[in-house]
């Protein structure tokens, strides 16, 4: 679904507005650049808080920076807007560029938040599944059908040699999602940690499945169109920058990185344990993995986008360099 241009306050030719301005750290004053970014979810989910810690801790803001966070309709969608150029740079899965470039949409990863995948199928712990072959004639429940996750479940799912057809797949929201499922209305969902953690709260007991150990799956990352990356290199290298410290708080210290989080996502009040229950998931199935905090694996990128074209998931390869830069890590 293509949003309008008029929700979003910057587009391609407003990116070099700067009407705030801010003191730094030697007391000079400097201007600070407002952007949009474009989010799969809305903000309060806690996927999205190594942003939401560099905004609340200032790493944006001592780049310059000011970001105004919208939210989209899953990665993909995202993505397309960010190609269209009603946003400069938005957040999706780091095989999303697979899935738009064949649909000639201009944009690349110019960083990953983490070295395992992001998606997760879970199931009741007390049912006969146990692996995606035995998903075939389940309901299983997705945030959306253009969300990055719905496609890693399609990859695991043809993995087994099963397609969409074979399951009930249901679009339910960042919310339905985990609340169907933890309800016994659904056989699986297909989650991100946060999710877990929500089901587990609602008495759910679980078996999990990364998908990591069924197929090339990537974890978060962030997108950039290529017009903005020969055109503003300096601006996505600083959205990086910041966006990866928020990353490191989380894997270096969660228990600090979680009172930090609170006080930035005041929807979140009173649920300490619900935090670092999530940022615990975050550091053992999706963080681990990178030599370089951000840095693409350009084989698994290519494995995953022959496994894409193979299973007809996507129609054509694009050539690896259209997929991803390392330069801004």
């Amino acid at each position: 679904m293509s949003m309008s241009r008029r929700r979003f306050v910057t587009s391609l030719p407003a990116l070099a507005s700067a009407p705030f301005i801010v003191t730094s750290r030697t007391g000079h004053a400097q201007a600070t650049e407002e952007i949009t970014y474009l989010l799969p979810a809305p903000a309060a989910q806690v996927a999205f808080a190594p942003w939401m810690l560099a905004q609340h801790k200032g790493y944006y803001a001592a780049e310059g920076l000011k970001i105004n966070f919208q939210p989209g309709r899953g990665g993909v969608d995202a993505a397309k807007q960010v190609g269209a150029g009603n946003a400069p740079m938005c957040g999706a899965f780091g095989d999303t560029p697979i899935i738009v470039r064949a649909q000639g949409v201009p944009v690349k990863s110019v960083a990953v938040l983490g070295g395992r995948s992001m998606t997760i199928v879970a199931v009741h712990a007390d049912s006969t599944i146990r692996s995606p072959k035995d998903l075939k004639g389940k309901t299983i429940t997705a945030m959306s059908y253009a969300d990055s996750g719905y496609f890693a479940l399609l990859a695991m799912l043809a993995g087994a040699g099963l397609n969409k057809g074979d399951v009930d797949a249901q679009a339910a929201g960042p919310a339905g999602v985990w609340q169907l499922f933890a309800s016994r209305k659904a056989d699986a969902m297909t989650a991100v940690p946060e999710w877990i953690a929500e089901a587990r709260g609602a008495g759910a007991k679980l078996h999990l499945m990364p998908a990591f150990d069924y197929t090339k799956s990537m974890a978060q990352a962030i997108l950039a169109s290529d017009e903005v990356i020969k055109k503003r290199p300096e601006l996505v290298r600083k959205v990086v920058r910041a966006t990866l410290r928020g990353m490191r708080d989380i894997i270096t210290d969660p228990k600090a990185a979680t009172r930090d989080y609170l006080a930035a996502v005041p929807a979140h009040k009173g649920r300490e344990a619900f935090v670092e229950e999530t940022f615990g998931l975050y550091n053992t199935l999706v963080y681990p993995g990178q030599t370089v905090l951000g840095q693409m694996d350009p084989q698994r990128l290519s494995d995953l986008q022959k496994f894409y074209v193979s299973q007809n998931i996507v129609p054509k390869e694009s050539p690896l360099t259209d997929l991803y830069t390392n330069e801004f890590v």
